[in-house]
């Protein structure tokens, strides 16, 4: 089934045992935070919050996407569909394909205008994470909607806001980032950029809005291609942006060009505060405020790994990364696999079979190389094409049997980083070293080492027969898969 919206969502979540309502009234400072990062860590289901201190009849919707089974269903995939698998859809259902928004006169998202001195961002459920955070968070699970000056295109950017009072929201936007450059556009003219700060609608809005896909290209249309069918968009009420007609809550406004406030700390997915204290950076100045009725504002904890956040850069850069090096015609590419825990973009596993000498530094060489692994990649593990990318098992025995330091490690030593990586000094994270593992056997070895294997024939005949060996016959599947199926 397709989504119309975020509701519809999380019915198919709650339809497929995947959502826990909270009723137990839940405090906003804390609490709700602390709730869903302990659901987290001991796996659990999406939990929507439908009781929120002093924010009756607005719910708040945590831990979307921290389970792979969830990406899947927002994909409209098989639940039980493999993480390889739905990077893999991705790229097939983007390939040479595009799908723009339609616009529509109205929508949901503007059952409450609130504009003027009833435009509060107060009323709004915006949760206070950690300890030391700087402040409530109302964009987290959110997208910012900015148009280039120069071309017209619309972005949605994923960037984190913080309430600073009714009509201020503290934002990080990272230089060289799309809504960044889009702002310079703006700063050039002396103009105030308008801005939509969106939360909810199609969950894929969200998906796309934070991974990164070429500067002239729209969220909107990689969205309408992933889902064979345009969204509907309406006109926001102070600007000619285009908002999603089935938004929960827009949040209406303008970024002035130079003006700066303190925002921050964070608790960010790297699982570290952004620095020990405020910084002045980009903030909104909020004109307009327009919701559905019993608005559901979505929120994820970020934090330490595995959180939606970690769990959504993980497939979609897995899936950008894998559709740049597939654009490159590089042959022989199997598999790319960036795991959860490492939030897709510090580290990136490729499977490939091997044609011609150099091909490993090669695919290497252009994971650095490519849009997506250009930001924040740190480390490329290459391993031939019998290595499950995604089973870490093979991964470490590949590192293990397989790779030869010596031979199979290249350091580069400038590269663009995340200002997010705490592996790097507080005041200098722009520029990351980065290294290539290749784990794979040498194309030009002539005598290879011989792998064992067992006599196919008879495996498959005792498999069949499998029962017949015990009284009470154990699962043959191999270990991930039968972990898989016990989820």
């Amino acid at each position: 089934m397709a989504y119309s919206d975020l509701r519809a969502f999380i019915a198919r979540l709650e339809a497929e045992g995947e959502l826990q309502r909270v009723t137990r009234r839940v405090d906003w400072n804390l609490e709700l935070g602390h709730v869903a990062k302990l659901n987290e860590q001991r796996g659990g289901p999406a939990l929507l919050f439908e009781n929120v201190k002093d924010y009756p009849g607005m719910p708040v919707f945590t831990s979307a996407f921290t389970s792979r089974k969830r990406v899947a269903l927002a994909l409209e995939l098989p639940i039980e569909t493999r993480f390889l698998e739905i990077a893999r859809s991705w790229v097939q259902r983007i390939a040479d394909k595009r799908v723009p928004p339609v616009e529509v006169a109205s929508g949901p998202c503007k059952e409450n205008v609130l504009s003027g001195e009833k435009a509060n961002l107060y009323a709004l459920p915006a949760p206070w994470f950690y300890p030391r955070d700087g402040g409530r968070y109302v964009g987290t699970a959110c997208y910012l909607i900015t148009r280039n000056l120069d071309t017209g295109r619309l972005n949605l950017g994923t960037y984190r806001v913080m309430v600073r009072d009714e009509k201020t929201a503290g934002i990080q936007i990272i230089k060289a980032k799309d809504a960044e450059i889009d702002l310079r556009g703006y700063a050039e003219r002396k103009q105030p950029m308008p801005v939509a700060l969106v939360i909810g609608g199609d969950p894929l809005l969200f998906l796309c809005s934070s991974t990164l896909f070429p500067l002239t290209e729209s969220e909107y249309d990689i969205v309408g291609a992933l889902r064979d069918r345009p969204t509907e968009v309406t006109r926001a009420e102070t600007s000619d942006l285009l908002v999603p007609a089935s938004a929960e809550i827009v949040i209406e406004g303008e970024i002035v060009p130079g003006e700066l406030l303190p925002e921050g700390p964070f608790g960010e997915y790297a699982g570290y505060y952004t620095g020990a204290g405020a910084v002045d950076r980009e903030y909104i100045r909020v004109s307009c405020i327009t919701h559905r009725d019993n608005p559901i504002l979505w929120s994820t904890t970020v934090g330490k790994p595995i959180t939606d956040t970690h769990m959504i850069m993980g497939i979609n850069r897995t899936a950008s990364l894998w559709n740049d090096l597939q654009n490159m015609k590089i042959p022989g590419i199997k598999g790319v696999y960036g795991p959860p825990a490492a939030a897709g973009r510090m580290l990136a596993i490729i499977q490939l079979k091997q044609m011609y000498h150099g091909h490993s530094t090669q695919v290497g060489l252009a994971a650095f190389a490519s849009n997506t692994g250009n930001y924040g990649l740190k480390t490329v593990i290459l391993v031939d094409e019998d290595i499950d990318p995604e089973n870490m098992d093979q991964v470490m025995y590949a590192l293990a049997f397989r790779y030869q330091p010596e031979r199979g490690t290249q350091i580069l030593h400038r590269g663009r980083s995340t200002p997010l990586d705490p592996s790097l000094p507080i005041d200098d994270r722009y520029m990351t070293s980065r290294v290539i593992i290749d784990t794979c056997i040498p194309y030009e070895w002539e005598q290879k080492p011989i792998p064992i294997e067992p006599d196919a024939a008879l495996m498959e005949r005792i498999a069949r027969d499998w029962s017949s060996y015990f009284t009470d016959a154990p699962d043959v599947r191999p270990a991930r898969e039968a972990a898989v199926a016990r989820e």
